[in-house]
């Protein structure tokens, strides 16, 4: 029976860790079922929050100002799970930003994990829903929903209690159907580069230039992320006059 793990959640800006980023770390460590430590940290996301997501978190862009840059953020959470299993509610989609901060910044990282969502869809077909707010009413359990540290202690709080009514009958079923004993996470990420001085540069003027209110920092662009910026002004605004360019 695991009993030492982290529960881990992150809020973001968006669904896909290809072009979304972390805005909120949240994370506790249990040992022998009893939680340990807790880590929680705002993190930079390089470009403005969308109403959508200020809506759902209650984060606004206001209370990032002084928050954590990207690179300090992964470290620091890297040290923090060390070689811990993982908990979370659909803990493969938290695993893939931290996936992708890792290997853009130069970081090992793999993992096993217990996903809550799993063990719920497997023992509570009956339930109409099976996300995290969802069963916290369910079970009575408190929390503020949508917000990272929170979210991870009410994982917690909820694997306790999936473990108690199911963990018995799980170990009944043949291993590779046991949804309470630690898998390993898959996901495949190449290391993205940053994006070049030149780059920012010639992006940097076309914004000037066309006088475009941009919601994202520059500097913080990975060299995919600055050539989709610039193309997408050039097919609005088009290039700017051969004479305005260092590069043309």
């Amino acid at each position: 029976m695991v009993d030492t793990y982290v529960s881990l959640d992150l809020e973001t800006t968006g669904l896909n860790s290809k072009y979304d980023k972390i805005i909120e770390i949240g994370a506790v460590k249990v040992k022998g079922s009893i939680i340990t430590d807790t880590f929680s940290m705002f993190v930079k996301p390089g470009k403005k929050l969308s109403k959508k997501v200020i809506e759902l978190t209650g984060i606004e862009d206001e209370m990032l100002a002084e928050a954590t840059e990207p690179e300090e953020a992964i470290n620091q959470l890297l040290h923090f799970l060390e070689d811990n299993i993982l908990l979370g509610h659909n803990i493969l989609f938290d695993y893939s930003f931290v996936k992708r901060y890792a290997t853009n910044y130069g970081y090992s990282y793999e993992a096993e994990a217990i996903d809550t969502l799993k063990i719920a869809r497997t023992y509570l077909t009956e339930l109409s829903s099976k996300n995290l707010s969802f069963l916290c009413k369910h079970f009575n359990i408190e929390s503020q929903a949508h917000r990272a540290k929170e979210d991870a202690i009410a994982t917690e709080k909820l694997y306790k209690i999936l473990k108690e009514k199911y963990y018995g009958q799980d170990m009944e079923k043949e291993p590779h159907q046991r949804v309470f004993v630690p898998q390993k996470l898959v996901y495949q990420v190449k290391k993205e580069n940053f994006a070049t001085k030149r780059q920012k540069e010639y992006l940097a003027r076309m914004i000037q230039y066309h006088k475009v209110f941009v919601d994202y920092d520059i500097e913080s662009l990975t060299r995919n992320e600055a050539s989709r910026y610039t193309d997408v002004i050039i097919s609005t605004y088009g290039k700017m006059p051969r004479e305005k360019s260092l590069y043309h």
